[in-house]
């Protein structure tokens, strides 16, 4: 606990904490009247006035339970008001708490499905969407209990709820919620969870239009991330072009992974990506018994790079059967098989 002695007559101050069991001391004191006040969390006492002779012996002797429930029986309404904080607190990271364990359930059972046959997946995915549903719900609840002044927690409810809603596949409630986060506390993580959903949103739409003012907007969103952290934004926007060459839009994943490997440029995957995302773009033509191809500048670079930064990995090995594949076919891949079979 924190004290404060404080000399009436000349307004020296000294300032100290009690020990374990609630003592203190002070020496050299001179005679005359002093303040105390003892300060601790909630607890707030003081100043209350102290004859001090040094002839004698000088005990200052409080009871602070006691005068807590002095406090108490004084002003009961603040009491209550602090009552009703504290378990409006406890609630909220209850429904906090839940959504986080939620979560980690989705989590695992994403990786379970990635493993799991073909005729298991479609139960694994019905149970987390059971879970992603749930951990919206403990969110929006956390949401609802967080103190008005408490904009770091607002923050840090509304980043796990945008979490959750993509979970659910519900991305633009996903951009809204990342969007609040970002309102109230900017941060790059945040900034890469709002382009992803704005990049899915994106994929999703119908209207070319919308589709690229969103597409813009992501892109946007992961130059923020990258000001703030270059490693975020680096994963920023390897995330976006993720999504766009699940979506089949390998052109438009092109130049969001040419940055992931700018900011990144040890990240494997980002480079096999976008040695992907070039492959999509090779052009190929028939010329005799051959059908000549032409990669997009930059692939043969990007997967000898992927190689070169993990070679033995499953990620190196991957991208070595790509560039091979992509050699291949330079050189001219040989139709005159498939000719005979069609003419049969």
């Amino acid at each position: 606990m924190n004290v404060e002695i404080k000399s009436v007559d000349t307004g020296q101050t000294f300032k100290l904490k009690t020990d374990k069991n609630g003592k203190f001391v002070q020496l050299g004191l001179r005679s005359g009247t002093y303040t105390i006040s003892l300060k601790k969390d909630d607890f707030d006492y003081g100043p209350e006035k102290f004859p001090m002779d040094p002839s004698k012996e000088n005990v200052y002797r409080l009871s602070v339970k006691d005068q807590m429930a002095k406090t108490v029986a004084a002003h009961p309404e603040e009491a209550k008001k602090k009552e009703d904080e504290a378990d409006k607190f406890k609630a909220m990271k209850g429904h906090f708490d839940a959504g986080l364990a939620a979560m980690a359930d989705a989590n695992d059972l994403r990786k379970q499905m990635g493993a799991a046959p073909a005729d298991q997946k479609a139960p694994l995915q019905e149970k987390r969407n059971t879970d992603c549903q749930t951990a919206i719900t403990e969110f929006q609840q956390a949401e609802q209990g967080v103190g008005v002044k408490d904009l770091t927690t607002h923050a840090t409810v509304w980043q796990d709820l945008g979490a959750a809603q993509e979970c659910l596949g519900h991305y633009d409630d996903a951009v809204a919620a990342f969007q609040k986060a970002i309102d109230l506390k900017p941060q790059a993580s945040t900034y890469a969870g709002l382009s992803t959903n704005l990049a899915n949103s994106a994929a999703a739409q119908t209207d070319p239009k919308e589709a690229e003012g969103k597409l813009a907007e992501a892109n946007a969103d992961c130059e923020k991330a990258l000001a703030l952290d270059p490693a975020a934004g680096g994963t920023c926007y390897k995330n976006v072009g993720i999504v766009l060459s699940n979506k089949g839009r390998q052109k438009d994943a092109v130049v969001p992974l040419q940055k992931a490997t700018q900011a990144n440029p040890q990240d494997a995957q980002s480079w096999w990506l976008l040695g992907g995302a070039l492959t999509a773009m090779m052009e190929c033509k028939q010329e005799g018994e051959k059908m000549n191809c032409t990669p997009a500048p930059g692939t043969q670079d990007a997967y000898q790079k992927c190689i070169a930064i993990s070679p033995d990995s499953a990620t190196g090995k991957a991208c070595k059967e790509a560039l091979d594949g992509v050699l291949a076919a330079t050189g001219g891949v040989d139709t005159t098989v498939s000719k005979k079979k069609k003419k049969s």
